[in-house]
């Protein structure tokens, strides 16, 4: 299974091959912004009120969200922020800060 760091390394690696590879800050999180309204579109589609028109394509709730991962990976990339440790350290903070926070299942 590929870590979050292989696919960074993939996506630059492609990435590389353009004169800019990767757009301004703003511009990356306009994009994601843009990303995840997609993705909201497809969730309303699937599981809200809003109606799909007979002529609009299937919802790609699977490619939405991957299209995001994509997004946040270039961000991360232009950021030199590892993925990998930053995940790890959002994953530590919910498991101690968010311990009793929920309600557990019974065993």
């Amino acid at each position: 299974m590929a870590s979050l760091s292989d696919y960074q390394k993939e996506i630059d690696d492609f990435l590389q091959g353009y004169a800019k590879p990767y757009w301004e800050p703003l511009s990356q999180f306009a994009r994601m912004t843009e990303e995840v309204g997609e993705l909201a579109r497809a969730l309303n589609h699937k599981y809200g009120e809003k109606v799909k028109k007979p002529t609009e394509d299937a919802d790609d709730i699977e490619g939405e969200l991957a299209d995001i991962l994509f997004t946040v990976i270039t961000l991360a990339n232009s950021e030199g922020i590892n993925l990998d440790d930053a995940l790890a350290k959002v994953i530590d903070k919910a498991r101690t800060r968010d311990l009793n926070r929920y309600e557990k299942k019974e065993p």
